[in-house]
């Protein structure tokens, strides 16, 4: 797969793949990266692709580049044009792809979390997310607060997975006000950068209900990187062991941190289909 750019006649290739219905469009920008090209992806780019009408759709757009130190560097794009510092499933569908065409069962990823180990595990792709960050600084926060009890009603917990995130505790998911509050803490002034807004329902201290309303993307089906803040939050909130069985609206995600390190997130991957964004989006773009 290689992304050519699109100031030209040439298409440009992309991928389809999606984690538990959380769903990407890939550009691999490698060889146009060797060759000292300008990035193919825009603000604008990415949000005609993002267009579930008019483009391609996604919940998020990766772009992959080369990079010195590790196997590729990883660009998140949300479907309103800005971008993200995390995407956990989009960067297991990515491991999965570049494994495969190495041959290979573990790699290492960057993004803007730093170095990613990923590796695969029988038919599921495991992913070391960093470690979460809880001061009001990374998050970021618009001042000073208690990260574990945010003072908002409800008292969420706040925590960086390398995008901010706000973590209520719930009695119910499923009944939870996802897309009325969701999109309203979104935007909090507490939230400079704005906010991924999760909605969990401990069930019991090693299963977590997890429904995340996505900064830039809305109600999305799984949000790996949510999940690792939910994880995080219910470990530090003591609700939680150091291993969870997580279960979003798409599936299930296998979750480690025992409050040290990284958070290690497990789950499937599945790749859909390939294609060329034609000559004529593309300079109908421009």
């Amino acid at each position: 797969m290689d992304a050519r750019p699109t100031a030209g006649p040439a298409p440009l290739a992309f991928r389809k793949a999606h984690g538990l219905g959380n769903d990407f469009v890939v550009i691999d920008a490698r060889s146009h990266d060797r060759r000292g090209g300008v990035d193919p992806m825009t603000p604008a780019l990415a949000r005609a692709i993002g267009d579930r009408r008019r483009g391609v759709g996604f919940d998020q757009l990766v772009t992959i580049h080369a990079d010195p130190e590790a196997d590729a560097r990883l660009v998140f794009w949300n479907a309103d044009g800005s971008t993200a510092g995390a995407c956990g499933n989009a960067t297991r569908c990515v491991a999965d792809m570049l494994m495969t065409e190495a041959a290979r069962d573990a790699l290492t990823l960057r993004t803007a979390r730093g170095l990613l180990r990923a590796e695969r595990r029988g038919d599921r792709i495991a992913v070391d997310m960093g470690a979460p960050d809880f001061d009001w600084r990374a998050i970021p926060l618009a001042g000073p607060a208690d990260t574990l009890a945010l003072p908002i009603e409800g008292a969420p917990v706040a925590v960086s997975m390398g995008n901010p995130h706000c973590v209520f505790f719930v009695a119910d998911a499923d009944a939870a006000p996802v897309t009325t509050l969701g999109p309203e803490i979104e935007r909090h002034p507490l939230f400079p950068e704005r906010a991924n807004v999760g909605f969990a329902e401990i069930r019991d201290r090693e299963t977590i209900r997890l429904r995340v309303w996505e900064r830039g993307a809305g109600l999305t089906l799984a949000c790996g990187s949510g999940a690792c803040a939910a994880m995080a939050a219910a470990v530090r909130r003591g609700l939680a062991s150091p291993r969870a069985r997580l279960i979003l609206d798409g599936g299930d995600l296998e979750m480690a941190w025992d409050g040290t390190g990284g958070v290690e997130m497990t789950g499937p991957v599945a790749h859909v289909f390939e294609g060329a964004l034609t000559p004529a989006f593309l300079a109908a773009v421009a």
